[in-house]
């Protein structure tokens, strides 16, 4: 029997505001980096390598813009604002069955979209900056 989960019901927060319709999100894309250390000593001439340092990557998300929503705009506690102003801010990411993972970050991108027979969306991405706390 399996123990997947729906993803409905995710909610990504600035600080401790949940952000107004949010879609799909992608990430963090959690990795790490690689150091070669292949020398003349490496057996039979394959390459070696040891453990560098950890990204937390990013996240992506979109959502349904709603430019005068308290989250969206470019004003103190929207996105636009935090990407505007260059500043770190923290996130959480907190899904259906309440494990979170927290992080600070960057918003790094920004982008609306208003198709003539759709909906008004916007398309952004965060750029985490230290450890995220995966609780």
């Amino acid at each position: 029997m399996t123990s997947a989960l729906s993803g409905f019901g995710t909610q990504l927060k600035i600080g401790t505001v949940k952000i107004a319709e949010v879609l799909d999100i992608s990430g963090p894309s959690l990795g790490m980096d690689t150091i070669e250390v292949t020398s003349h000593d490496s057996v039979d001439g394959w390459k070696e390598y040891i453990a560098g340092l950890l990204d937390a990557g990013e996240v992506s998300f979109e959502i349904n813009y709603v430019p005068t929503a308290t989250t969206h705009k470019n004003a103190s506690g929207g996105l636009l604002y935090l990407l505007t102003t260059r500043a770190k801010q923290s996130f959480t990411l907190v899904f259906p069955d309440a494990t979170s993972w927290t992080f600070d970050a960057f918003v790094t991108a920004f982008e609306p979209s208003a198709p003539v027979q759709d909906k008004l969306g916007a398309s952004i991405t965060l750029k985490i900056t230290g450890k995220p706390t995966i609780a």
